[in-house]
């Protein structure tokens, strides 16, 4: 159990947040333990080409997997700053990347491989002083190959509940909040309790909490408060839940309506989301949503050329259509 103790100040201090980084983080961790996303299934072959590139994999060795080590170091996920979504993840990149070589040190090999055999590379990284710089580089090489073409779609639910929070906060208090997050987690007489199977008891005195909706995560509680300054609570946002109550469908039910049909289509040559926004008269953010959702769902290939981005049908999304 995770035992953290607020007092009054702290309470006062909780927020709402967004944290994009952490959204990475276990798309990542899905992709290095070949694991599948209860609602949203494999990470996609984008996310496992992104760990051919040298600070992505310096970052997913240090990463927590089924049937290992349960820590990851928090250098890699700090909590979202005050301040306009639309700088988070800029922001939190930067945190990354300034981590005094010290604490990453610390983090990684002291807390993360517990003293233990550490990977050469990632020694290598921290004696050289230069993890939390590569670490912060890997990450933001992931989220441009993997996630942040599907990030709009996805950041329109971590909004929904976002909202939905926020309005029971400013009717029924923050009690409410904290005692509706998730059945693992409870609140009573200052203390936030989280169901874990490793015993942590932390006292907070003026410091803030930021209560996160996650996707990547679900269903589960992502839980960091080993330092006060940095904690966040991860819960599982409340749309994703809503898609896990369906009924598993195969691929093809993804394409049930005509946008992403008609894009899916369009792509027996290999065209960038500006192109086909335009032959399409959709929003560019609307089309890259449709691509994400066709990426994961194995129906069409993604590759860089130069500057862009270019979307091409799979054998897969050739054969959907041919049937």
């Amino acid at each position: 159990m995770i035992h953290a103790h607020l007092d009054a100040e702290s309470v006062g201090r909780i927020r709402l947040a967004i944290s994009p980084v952490n959204e990475a983080v276990w798309w990542l961790r899905y992709a290095v333990s070949g694991g599948r996303h209860p609602v949203f299934g494999d990470p996609g072959a984008a996310a496992r080409w992104a760990l051919r590139r040298p600070d992505v994999r310096l970052v997913a060795q240090c990463l927590s997997v089924p049937g290992g080590p349960t820590y990851m170091p928090d250098l890699l996920t700090p909590k979202p700053a005050v301040g306009p979504a639309r700088r988070t993840f800029t922001e939190q990149v930067q945190a990354i990347g300034g981590t005094p070589p010290e604490e990453a040190a610390f983090q990684v090999c002291e807390m993360r491989f517990l003293n233990g055999p550490v990977p050469g590379d990632v020694l290598d990284a921290v004696e050289s002083g230069t993890f939390a710089e590569r670490a912060a580089n890997g990450l933001r090489e992931f989220w441009q190959d993997a996630v942040a073409d599907g990030w709009c779609g996805l950041k329109s639910v971590l909004d929904a509940d976002l909202a939905a929070r926020a309005a029971e906060l400013a009717t029924y208090g923050v009690g409410h909040v904290l005692r509706s997050l998730h059945s693992d987690v409870t609140w009573a007489d200052g203390c936030l309790t989280v169901r874990k199977n490793y015993d942590e008891t932390v006292r907070f005195q003026g410091a803030e909490v930021v209560l996160s909706p996650m996707a990547a995560s679900w269903p589960r509680v992502s839980v960091q408060v080993g330092v006060p300054g940095n904690a966040v609570l991860g819960y599982p946002a409340t749309g994703i839940g809503a898609a896990a109550d369906r009924p598993r469908r195969p691929a093809v039910s993804r394409l049930l309506g005509r946008s992403r049909a008609a894009l899916l289509g369009d792509l027996a040559a290999p065209r960038t989301t500006g192109e086909l926004a335009a032959r399409h008269r959709l929003a560019p953010a609307t089309v890259s949503y449709h691509l994400g959702v066709l990426h994961r769902s194995g129906l069409v290939l993604r590759e860089r050329d130069r500057n862009v981005v270019l979307y091409r049908r799979s054998a897969e999304g050739d054969a959907l259509l041919g049937g």
